[in-house]
């Protein structure tokens, strides 16, 4: 309905070899991250590294700010912070090792009660998670990855032909080491929240890539006797104005997430920005080609 570029004739296919290249690279250093996460050598979130997690309930509102100065000041630095203003809560969760978490706990309500004198709280719940818990909720984090490429690659290759689903899952795949591999370039923090965004991802990515393959579907029935190449481009031209569409409109919300959401899902955010330009990519470069250099140019479907 609405055409952003006007009849665009951009031959995406010519160009499949240095996005292969880029993408491999890019790859590469996500699965590094990933052997990094399974070894616990990455920068690990109380989820997978262990640590305590504190829930606080005060007498009057506390700006999450103020907590986090009197924390720093009190020389903790691995830790998140995450408020319920309508309870006057506030959950703190401290990344240490097991033989520290006692030590960790006492520390930070030494440092509030000594900070805030005249804002009395009291200890809500307290929660430790030990490294055996956070190295299972790691290898669990992966299996749940591995499981969505999977279904991805049954649930296309059904839908299409294997081609198609193998080019989807290395294009879905792709995605997930693309934004693992910013995350651990960046020193983010890998956690559930980041998980969670990755399984998000995977799922607008499949989106994304499902639009365009069903374009070269339809006219490579309707255009059987041209090169496969060409209908392939032509089909990706076609859809371009809407893939635009689609992605800037997930892109704009993720980008007020990022801004006005909260540090909370400041990394979900983030995350999601990141998917959303890596996925729309991949769906052009990465899944198309796949299919393509699989195929070796011969006809993917009968008249």
């Amino acid at each position: 309905m609405i055409e952003l570029i006007k009849k665009p004739n951009i031959d995406f296919l010519g160009k499949r070899y240095i996005a292969l290249v880029v993408s491999g690279i890019v790859s590469l250093i996500g699965l590094w991250t990933i052997i990094s996460i399974y070894t616990g050598k990455a920068n690990l979130g109380i989820d997978f590294a262990g640590g305590t997690s504190l829930q606080l309930k005060f007498e009057k509102a506390i700006p999450l700010h103020d907590i986090r100065k009197a924390l720093e000041h009190g020389g903790l630095k691995d830790f998140d912070l995450q408020d319920l203003p309508t309870e006057n809560k506030v959950l703190i969760r401290i990344k240490k090792g097991e033989a520290e978490m006692g030590k960790s706990s006492e520390k930070v309500l030494s440092l509030l009660t000594g900070r805030f004198p005249e804002n009395k709280f009291i200890v809500d719940s307290t929660t430790e998670i030990g490294p055996k818990v956070g190295s299972k909720l790691r290898k669990d984090a992966i299996i749940a990855i591995l499981a969505a490429t999977v279904g991805i690659l049954i649930y296309v290759a059904f839908r299409f032909q294997f081609k198609f689903g193998v080019g989807a899952t290395i294009a879905t795949f792709h995605d997930v080491l693309a934004v693992l591999c910013v995350f651990y370039i960046l020193g983010k923090e890998i956690n559930l929240i980041l998980v969670t965004a990755l399984l998000t991802i995977a799922g607008y990515s499949l989106t994304d890539t499902v639009v365009v393959f069903d374009r070269i579907r339809e006219n490579l029935r309707l255009r059987h006797k041209e090169p496969v190449m060409d209908v392939m481009n032509l089909s990706i031209n076609e859809v371009l104005s809407r893939t635009i569409i689609t992605s800037a409109t997930v892109l704009f919300t993720s980008i007020a997430l990022f801004f006005f959401g909260g540090e909370v899902i400041h990394d979900f955010s983030l995350a999601m920005i990141l998917g959303v330009v890596i996925g729309t990519y991949s769906s052009i470069f990465v899944a198309s080609p796949v299919v393509l250099i699989w195929s070796k140019g011969k006809p993917l479907t009968k008249k």
